[in-house]
């Protein structure tokens, strides 16, 4: 006599889901855990050379200009704003309003590479200079690279939106919105460790 099999019925689930229910999400969380970890890594490493070194920056190393980065700092921030309206539009499965907030979010994109050069002139030395300078550069250039993936990223995904477009991209979409959330606020200490610590010195 076989067992009497457990039949569920699925059909009333829904096929687009958001946040911790989609595994993207997970998946989105582990990549940005991965980041995180490194751009720690960079600030730890600034700032124990930064309490190695009797003056910061060292001698005869001029501190870093402010006026571009904070303005880089500005704007990365102001985009959140577009950002949520568009992880608003993708939770509500609005395809038009979605379109329109990732070609702001595009533009913004790879506005930050043209930012995020100056940040890099700003820092008024090379990255072979010495330590002070090698810890900047690569501190900056890792988030950097976070900022070039992402704009090509936002290149491909928005010409998903008006190519070939199925209803679960909108997960999708929400998901590019969880990552860009956390790449432009993880700025916010890079910016301070990089760009001010100096001039506590």
């Amino acid at each position: 006599m076989s067992p009497a099999r457990l039949t569920v019925n699925v059909a009333t689930l829904p096929t687009t889901v958001f946040g911790p229910r989609a595994l993207l999400w997970w998946g989105t969380l582990s990549f940005m855990a991965i980041e995180g970890t490194t751009l720690f890594i960079c600030v730890a490493s600034y700032l124990y050379l930064w309490r190695n070194f009797p003056t910061w920056p060292p001698e005869h190393t001029p501190p870093p200009s402010l006026l571009w980065p904070t303005i880089g700092l500005g704007i990365l921030l102001a985009s959140n704003i577009p950002i949520a309206l568009a992880d608003k539009a993708a939770r509500r499965l609005d395809l038009p309003a979605l379109r329109r907030w990732m070609l702001v979010a595009l533009a913004f994109g790879f506005g930050f590479l043209f930012f995020r050069w100056h940040d890099l002139q700003a820092l008024n030395c090379r990255w072979d200079t010495n330590a002070y300078g090698s810890i900047a550069w690569i501190t900056v250039g890792v988030h950097g690279s976070l900022l070039v993936f992402n704009a090509f990223e936002t290149l491909v995904f928005v010409a998903i939106l008006f190519s070939r477009f199925e209803e679960r991209y909108f997960s999708d979409a929400s998901e590019s919105c969880f990552y860009w959330y956390f790449m432009t606020l993880a700025w916010v200490p890079l910016y301070v460790a990089v760009y001010l610590t100096p001039y506590l010195s």
